[in-house]
């Protein structure tokens, strides 16, 4: 990776008329910023549907796009939907996003575009579905979780739930309508991000996306394949996932995912991964594996707790997989970075050295001791340094929020005193002088918002991933004032746009 710089900003933040981001001209629009301010990477944050607390990392299929993000004006454009019916989904303009309003309204709306399908639109609908095997289960997993009302372990059909062949078959007949439904909504969504991955990168910017470490019990795969996870006859874990008490939260997260069956994965060559994987490539330039450490080893939760203080550590697969993660996609030069945060012992640091991956180092963890890592001083080449991530406070909030003595010490560091303007403008040119290869900055730094527009409280449940960037922020003013700020620091080539 030369050395560069981006900006994190979810597409669910994105301006627009519709109540949130979606793949459409203002996802352009972004793009354009992106290279006026001289930044070759746009990070995002997964882009399937969202589960418990419209979490994006709690999605009930790792391979299906969020509808949400499915840009009306395009379907517009291709007769699938009418003015009339585009003024009706007009969102007063807001920085927060509300889902539930969203979710009822907007697959009303999608349906309507659905009985505009014509025979030239099923028929490639069809090829897509044949071209991706994972659409099909995952239509009939959402059609038949609408129909029961429940999630997949406590649907009626037995034979439904342990996924045989035949209850399959005949559900998809029973249900035939919406399975179709659900399909040509994924082929709408994987049409436009195609498009609008193509002009991004047609720009020489690359999109860095997630691939989260777990996934839903009451998801497409796992209900599709529960031989990958521990379960129990019903479909129940034991255990389940989290980390325990750490910066983020004093309680640890108990996420609740089932855990892997990493010795069956492993006497299967690790397929699952593999096809995992290969999706999320089909999205993104560069992979972050989230919650890296997890691979050494994972907290293990008993499934009944109220949170992730009692659990205990189990090995992980750690480079049995990521040697074949490495190697398997020699054809795609696929990159990946490791989300190596949390409690980091000699054996995740060592894995993360013998993978090559580059870490990540966040500034906001940094200002505590000189010997710190995250202090610019102690990163190397091969890293991506950030202001903060999508679980940080944004600079603002941090610094108003920061003590005495961490507030003295960034002061001492960086060299400067005053204000909190003062000193947010001093971490981004602190982060843009690292030497680490990459420096990410989260769009809410660089527009200097306060917590209000923070994205996520890491053990909080609800207000989270809500933050929308408002109309009109990104000017040409504020894309100066990037760009000279990253070709200052060796980041982009020239101070003026090639």
């Amino acid at each position: 990776m030369e050395r560069s710089a981006g900006i994190l900003l979810p597409i669910f933040s994105l301006p627009g008329r519709y109540g949130i981001g979606s793949l459409g001209k203002e996802a352009r629009a972004f793009a354009d910023f992106l290279k006026e301010a001289g930044q070759k990477w746009w990070q995002i944050l997964p882009v399937g549907l969202v589960g418990a607390g419209n979490s994006p990392y709690a999605s009930p299929s790792t391979f299906a796009g969020n509808p949400l993000f499915i840009d009306l004006d395009i379907l517009a454009e291709q007769g699938f939907l009418t003015h009339a019916e585009l003024r009706s989904a007009q969102v007063p303009a807001s920085d927060k996003i509300d889902y539930a309003a969203l979710e009822t309204s907007r697959e009303a709306l999608l349906r309507k575009a659905f009985s505009r399908v014509d025979g030239e639109n099923a028929q490639a609908v069809r090829a897509f579905a044949d071209q991706n095997p994972w659409v099909k289960e995952f239509a009939l997993y959402r059609a038949a979780r609408a129909h029961f009302g429940c999630p997949w372990y406590e649907w009626e059909d037995e034979a439904l739930r342990r996924h045989e062949e035949d209850a399959l078959w005949r559900w998809r007949v029973l249900l035939a309508e919406d399975v179709a439904f659900h399909t040509c909504v994924q082929y709408w969504f994987f049409t436009q991000w195609a498009a609008l991955k193509s002009y991004v990168n047609g720009l020489g910017i690359k999109i860095i996306g997630d691939i989260p470490i777990y996934v839903s019990l009451d998801s497409a795969d796992v209900w599709a394949e529960p031989e990958q996870f521990l379960l129990d006859e019903e479909g129940r874990p034991s255990k389940v996932a989290g980390v325990p008490p750490d910066y983020f939260a004093e309680d640890g997260q108990l996420w609740g995912n089932p855990l892997y069956d990493w010795e069956y994965m492993k006497r299967d060559g690790f397929g699952w991964w593999i096809r995992r994987v290969d999706g999320a490539i089909r999205l993104f330039d560069i992979v972050r594996i989230d919650h890296f450490r997890g691979l050494e080893s994972y907290w293990a939760v008993p499934a009944d707790s109220d949170t992730a203080k009692v659990g205990q550590w189990e090995k992980g697969p750690g480079m049995d997989l990521l040697q074949v993660l490495k190697t398997w996609f020699w054809y795609a030069d696929v990159d990946y970075i490791a989300e190596d945060l949390g409690l980091l012992t000699d054996e995740v640091h060592q894995l993360r050295k013998a993978s090559g991956l580059p870490g990540m180092k966040v500034l906001q963890f940094a200002f505590d001791k000189p010997y710190n890592a995250y202090l610019p001083h102690n990163h190397e080449e091969n890293c991506i340094c950030y202001s903060g991530t999508h679980d940080n406070d944004t600079l603002v909030g941090w610094l108003s929020k920061a003590g005495k003595e961490e507030r003295r010490f960034i002061e001492d560091y960086l060299g400067v005193k005053g204000d909190t303007e003062t000193l947010r403008q001093a971490v981004l040119r602190a982060g843009q002088g690292s030497v680490a290869n990459l420096f990410v900055a989260q769009m809410q730094d660089y527009l200097a918002l306060g917590g209000e527009a923070r994205i996520n409280v890491p053990g909080v449940a609800k207000d989270n991933w809500a933050w929308r960037m408002l109309p009109r922020k990104t000017t040409k003013k504020l894309a100066r004032e990037i760009r000279t700020l990253t070709y200052t620091y060796g980041r982009c080539a020239s101070p003026e746009v090639e």
